[in-house]
Order: structure tokens, then sequence, then C-alpha cells
């Protein structure tokens, strides 16, 4: 049975999917979701595991209390649910997917609930790591499918065979082709490492995020980092993601994903048939489905968006 919500909300209904311990964009991803609240309406947030940054703890726990503490500083832990999802991937628990009890099943049922709210647009199930809990979401619940749109920054696709290797790909590679197969309306975020085509041209410098970042968004109650030290602000915690994690710069995938949701003229996008894995390597095409292909993102547009709205939050109410 659906539930209803309120059918004039024009803001963009999303579930954010993500791997927060993984680097630090997901992090920056998720601030700027809960700063951009007229745009978003962030219906939860949901973990999965991929691997954990250099000398944190690699676990779905870990990747959960990372969410906890970036909802903390930008205030909106007690007005967005945080749910637990796969740690295993895809292969491992799609057999357990009816029982009455499997892993990651806080996340899937979440999910599955608010697929079947009422609403005027389709739900947007945003992938910022590997797709097993979208995957397993599909397999549980097939009736959601026509309900929710998936956009997953994930894939070096370039519309050629061979092999990928990208990070959120890799990390399970059978659940691409399992949300694919579902017949869900797909989106690909590309990533393309070192290729000015994709996400990883929308970067930033350690130096840029010491000047632009210092004391940015509101005032909480101090947390403590994931490499130790206390935070109050988003803007000091990610200052410390960036000096712990590189010393030059990073691509904010994850968040560039966001920013083309919120503004489509921030890329290019096509229409293509939908990719399948063969292993980890691309060979061949899905008959008869197609997918959205997302390339060529205007990095000044959407970084100084983003910098903009972490000087201007507007805060989940």
């Amino acid at each position: 049975m659906s539930s209803s919500t309120d059918s004039s909300d024009s803001r963009i209904a999303i579930i954010i999917d993500t791997d927060t311990n993984n680097e630090l964009d997901d992090q920056h991803a998720l601030a700027y979701a809960f700063f951009n609240a007229p745009v978003f309406h962030v219906l939860g947030v949901t973990i999965n595991h991929t691997a954990a940054a250099p000398n944190t703890v690699a676990s779905v726990q870990a990747d959960y209390d990372e969410a906890e503490r970036v909802m903390t500083l930008c205030q909106a832990i007690d007005k967005i649910p945080l749910k637990q999802g796969a740690q295993s991937n895809y292969e491992d628990i799609k057999s357990h997917v009816h029982d009455a009890d499997f892993e990651g099943q806080e996340a899937i049922d979440f999910i599955i609930e608010q697929a079947h709210t009422e609403r005027d647009q389709k739900l947007i199930l945003l992938g910022i790591g590997k797709l097993t809990n979208l995957a397993l979401a599909f397999d549980r619940d097939p009736s959601i499918v026509p309900l929710v749109k998936v956009v997953w920054l994930g894939g070096n696709y370039s519309e050629r065979d061979g092999a990928d290797g990208e990070h959120n790909l890799r990390h399970d590679p059978p659940s691409y082709n399992a949300v694919i197969e579902s017949g869900v309306e797909f989106e690909m975020v590309t990533v393309r490492y070192n290729d000015p085509s994709g996400t990883s041209a929308v970067a930033v410098s350690v130096q840029e995020i010491k000047e632009k970042m210092h004391g940015k968004g509101p005032v909480s109650e101090a947390v403590a980092g994931r490499y130790g030290g206390e935070f109050s602000t988003f803007g000091d915690y990610s200052i410390e993601l960036f000096v712990k994690y590189t010393t030059g710069t990073r691509p904010l995938f994850d968040m560039a994903a966001l920013a083309i949701i919120k503004n489509p003229e921030w890329a290019e996008v096509k229409e293509i048939p939908a990719p399948k894995l063969h292993g980890a390597e691309w060979s061949g095409t899905f008959p008869g489905k197609t997918i959205k292909l997302w390339e060529n993102f205007d990095k000044e547009a959407i970084l100084g968006d983003f910098f903009e709205t972490m000087t201007h939050p507007r805060l989940v109410k």
C-alpha cells in the first residue's frame, strides 16, 4: 500500500546511497545536498561499503559513522534518516533477499518504503558507491522499478568495450548488471580518471579548500573527526579531510553528480545502448535497453556553485 506526501513539493526527492568513509568526495556531496535544502528533498541516506580511506577502519559501520559525523556537522542528523546497508556484495546476499532477516535489510527496506510513497515525480536513487543496495532492493520488490530513477556516479565507460577499473564499479560489478536487467531508468555519471571528459575534471586543490572552507557551514555540536580532533563546522572538517588525504588536488566526483541533478546544463548527456559487464570488463550491450550517459562537466560552474552553497547554506528544517 502506498502512503501519500505533499504533491505540491517541487523539491527533488532523493535518497543518497554512499560509501562515506571511502575517501573525501562523499562527505562533500552530502554537505552540498543538505545545504541545498530548497532544491533537494533528501529522504534518507543509506550506507554501503567499498573500501576505507588510508589509516581508517574498513567496515560498513565506519561508513555509517562517517556519514553520521557529516550529518551532525550539517545539522541534518535528527532530520534525515540514516540507514545501514550492505557490507558484502550482491552475489553474496541476493539468495537471502526474501528472508525474514538479511544483511543490509535496514537500508533496502527503507528504499522500498520510500519508493512506494506517492509523489508527482520519480524518486531519485543517487548511488555514489557500489550498486549493491539498489540491486537488492529491486530483487526484493520489483514493483518499485517504475517508481524510481537511478543516477550512479560510477564507471569510466566511453562507449568502447574493455576493462574499466573505476572504484565503485570494481567493488561489485554484478550489481551493475542486476540493476540494468531490472529495467529501471538509469543514468551513468562518468568518472574517467585523468580524463577531462569525466567528473575527475571537477577537482579542487588543498590550498583552495584551505582558503575557501574555513568556518563554513553552521556551527554544530563538536564531533570527533575520523582522524581525531574535534570539529564544529563542516568547512573545518573539509580542510581536515583534504589535508590528511592529499597534498595536491582531488576531484569531488560525488558532489558533481548531485550538481548535474540540480542543474542539468552543467554537463552533456546522451542516450546510448546499455553497456554490459562481463566480469569487470565492458563487452557488448543489453538488447533493447538504454541508459543516459553524462560527460563533459562544467567544472567552473559546478565548483562555483559548491563554494557559494558552502558560504550561504540553506539548511534542512
